[in-house]
């Protein structure tokens, strides 16, 4: 669909139509400060509402408030040396995604998408069920390897600029390297702040973010906040185990929508 066509369904919006996305901008804020991966329903909502590619550039500025909002809950809480070891394949990972916006259309996008986060779902049961039977045996769980952070950089950097979803892929790395709630929140917060502001030149370029859209999005940007603060307050009475099954669950369910729709 090209700009004139994605401007006209922006302005053209329902009441209905609005308000799912005015929720799916809440999820957005949720997924930031509690279930990192939620935010894979918002991806399946905006594009359901809009135009599947126009739906990246208006959703990309509404994930950044919610990154804002997350680093400042929980900026204490990153580890560095994981974030510096993944920002260079994450690049690498941006300018493939980016290369491949300009030749595929929606229906390949989504499919691919769908597939990469059912995989890395699938991968990471197999490495936490591994871990299971290593702890009860008494012996010592396989880490992750060298490859793994160069391999999810490039995949997280390829999703986050295809379709916004490099969430899950970059949940699934941090719950195989073992972090805990409150160091995954801040590591996740970090890294998303970063790529995703260092998105924007490509996708003005692409011509996904334009005048309509960053109008839509300072109407939607409201709904973040109670988001947020909702998932500040659920976080803290969600224990780690609930923790893990609701980021994969989300995961899982984020996969099948762009798989089936």
């Amino acid at each position: 669909m090209d700009a004139a066509s994605a401007t006209s369904a922006i302005s053209a919006l329902t009441f209905w139509e609005f308000g799912a996305l005015a929720l799916a901008a809440g999820v957005v804020g949720f997924s930031k400060t509690a279930v990192s991966g939620a935010n894979t329903i918002s991806l399946a909502v905006f594009a359901a509402v809009l135009p599947a590619r126009a739906s990246t550039g208006v959703l990309l500025p509404i994930l950044i408030v919610g990154d804002v909002l997350a680093v400042l809950t929980y900026r204490r809480h990153a580890h560095w040396p994981t974030l510096w070891r993944l920002f260079p394949a994450v690049g690498a990972g941006v300018a493939v995604g980016t290369v491949f916006l300009m030749f595929a259309d929606d229906g390949t996008v989504r499919t691919s998408i769908g597939a990469i986060l059912l995989l890395m779902a699938a991968v990471t049961v197999w490495r936490r069920r591994a871990a299971e039977r290593a702890e009860a045996e008494e012996r010592a769980p396989a880490g992750v390897t060298r490859l793994a952070a160069p391999s999810y950089g490039v995949l997280g950097g390829f999703t986050t600029m295809v379709a916004n979803a490099g969430g899950p892929v970059m949940s699934m790395y941090l719950l195989s390297a073992g972090f805990k709630k409150l160091s995954f929140l801040g590591t996740s917060a970090w890294f998303f702040l970063i790529v995703n502001t260092s998105k924007v030149p490509f996708s003005v370029g692409l011509g996904l973010i334009d005048g309509p859209s960053l109008l839509l999005d300072a109407a939607l940007a409201l709904f973040v906040i109670p988001g947020a603060l909702l998932g500040k307050v659920c976080v803290n009475r969600i224990n780690q185990r609930l923790f893990e099954q609701l980021v994969i669950g989300a995961t899982v369910l984020g996969g099948l929508q762009l798989l089936l729709r």
